[in-house]
């Protein structure tokens, strides 16, 4: 197929009858579940699965699930509550805090950022972390920066050691664990199936949590492009605020766009790099099309591949032995 700038169209009535049939058929037949559970942040990947769980499922067989915690903004929660209206489903709140306090989520994490910023008050400041923005300027590898932002909003950025930036990372994957888990209780005491919210540029390139919000029953949008499932969100009739508002992480206490926090560029550069790169299109014919340099393609597109690698493990199915091996000499 040619390589063009509107090479991520889709048919959005199309896909979603498609989606909707296998959704049904998966369901009902191959999991043997009456309806579908979908955690709701707000965002516009959850909401267009959501949409599609009603199409495919009736309202009345699917549950919304808010999942807040002390550091989440306060928009996903109106934005998710906006969603289930919209598609009349019922839509319960589950605080977090307790259970993330009961696992020292705030404290391990605050412990690492202490290290780094002596003076960090956690009753005081906000944290988030971040990669540098200069993908097609530079060919550094991805190292990760922490910023304190201080109640005035003066920020503070310093680069993060691995040791930190682990310890970091891993206190706050408490949180999509822990989710994943409440989630899980909700479908099984309704006999109901988990739907799974990542889409391909998650998926692929390694944006999600090892059996927190990787893990669920159906993944109805993971080979879809971000691009397109806001395509499928306009034809869904998802609220105009969730198609309009900026992809977050929700995950630190300082706000923080998926863009700043991991992909490095916007979504609709992204998905044509990343299409490139999955039909193996020359460097020379995506700079033609996308008005970049040779130089920009390459430096993209070893970024992504450098994601793809560094998380191939997050992908792979758990290491089985299946015999006893050699007999000890």
């Amino acid at each position: 197929m040619p390589f063009h700038k509107n090479v991520l169209q889709i048919d959005a009535k199309a896909l979603t009858d498609i989606l909707v049939a296998n959704l049904r058929r998966d369901v009902r037949k191959t999991l043997r579940r009456s309806g579908a559970v979908v955690g709701i942040s707000g965002g516009i990947d959850s909401s267009v699965v959501l949409a599609l769980c009603v199409r495919a499922l009736g309202p009345k067989r699917v549950v919304g699930i808010m999942m807040p915690e002390q550091d989440s903004s306060g928009d996903s929660v109106v934005l998710a509550e906006k969603l289930a209206d919209r598609f009349g489903v019922e839509a319960l709140t589950e605080n977090m805090t307790p259970a993330l306090a009961g696992f020292g989520c705030y404290p391990r994490r605050d412990e690492a950022v202490q290290r780094v910023f002596p003076d960090y008050d956690p009753q005081r400041d906000k944290v988030k972390i971040g990669l540098s923005q200069d993908v097609f300027d530079s060919d550094a590898l991805n190292v990760f920066y922490l910023t304190v932002v201080a109640p005035d909003g003066e920020e503070r950025s310093k680069r993060l050691k691995l040791r930190d930036y682990l310890q970091i990372v891993a206190a706050s994957n408490f949180k999509q664990r822990s989710r994943m888990a409440m989630l899980y209780y909700h479908a099984e005491a309704r006999n109901y199936a988990v739907m799974g919210t990542p889409n391909k540029n998650e998926h692929d390139q390694g944006f999600f949590v090892r059996w927190g919000d990787g893990g669920y029953d159906i993944a109805p949008i993971r080979h879809l492009y971000k691009t397109q499932v806001y395509q499928l969100a306009e034809y869904l009739d998802v609220p105009i605020e969730i198609q309009q508002a900026t992809p977050t992480t929700d995950t630190y206490s300082a706000h923080s766009s998926q863009q700043e926090f991991f992909f490095r560029l916007p979504f609709e550069v992204m998905d044509m790099l990343l299409y490139a790169l999955d039909h193996e299109v020359p460097v020379s014919e995506v700079a033609q099309v996308m008005d970049l340099t040779e130089q920009q393609v390459q430096r993209a597109l070893d970024d992504l591949v450098r994601k793809q690698r560094t998380t191939e493990y997050l992908r792979a199915r758990p290491i089985e032995y299946t015999d006893y091996g050699p007999s000890p000499a």
